[in-house]
């Protein structure tokens, strides 16, 4: 009874007195059937791209086991460019590799996702945790049509993305920088700093000066196992 009380609108109240914006007419609706990406450059035929899919699925996507070395030729095969001794586990999703550069002993983890609509560039000794997403690609929420946005990443040497964290397009994760396991990098990460929370905000130090090791690795958890 006391919440029906709560949720009723007094007379002669507007909705905005009431805790809720007021309807107006003077706004453009949302029309997603207006959507067009046509001029969106995927970066290969309709067919390679078919054939990625299928090869992604059955290598990448159903096995259980690592297959690192198998996963790295077909990455090759279909034109990412993939420097020594990555490593690449079960459940991998990247979206295009033909724009995708990996350095060597890079860690791609669990069901980890590369959405790389613009190019994903990440520098070696990297470790991607299990289910982090670097998104690539955006909507223009101002535009009634939802126009597509697309905005590289890089992620430069020795940085460590937790495990689930979200990295957004345009974002630059600098030299040996970490964020924290759920996190949200929405601008870029400083190098040797270790960031966390939603939007990500420097936690300290990884190394030398300012560190705070009895602190900030429990927010890094579930970084790769073996």
């Amino acid at each position: 009874m006391h919440s029906l009380v709560l949720n009723r609108t007094i007379p002669g109240m507007t909705m905005s007195q009431a805790g809720q914006p007021p309807a107006r007419d003077d706004h453009p609706n949302v029309e997603l059937s207006r959507f067009d990406n046509r001029s969106f450059d995927r970066g290969a035929g309709k067919l390679k791209e078919m054939l990625w899919r299928l090869a992604s699925l059955l290598v990448f996507r159903i096995p259980p086991i690592c297959a690192s070395g198998v996963k790295v030729k077909l990455l090759k095969a279909f034109g990412a460019r993939v420097g020594r001794d990555v490593v690449i586990k079960p459940g991998v999703k990247i979206t295009f590799p033909w724009k995708l550069t990996l350095g060597s002993h890079v860690w791609l983890g669990e069901e980890c996702w590369l959405l790389n609509l613009a190019p994903i560039t990440i520098g070696s000794n990297v470790c991607i945790s299990q289910r982090a997403l670097l998104c690539t690609g955006n909507h223009n929420y101002r535009d009634p049509a939802f126009g597509l946005i697309t905005q590289p990443i890089h992620v430069h040497d020795g940085a460590w993305i937790g495990a689930a964290a979200f990295v957004a397009p345009g974002v630059t994760v600098h030299r040996n920088a970490v964020l924290g396991a759920c996190s949200m990098a929405t601008r870029d990460l400083l190098s040797n700093t270790v960031y966390r929370g939603v939007p990500a905000k420097p936690a300290g130090h990884r190394w030398g000066s300012g560190s705070d090791d009895d602190q900030n690795w429990r927010f890094i958890s579930c970084g790769f196992c073996c």
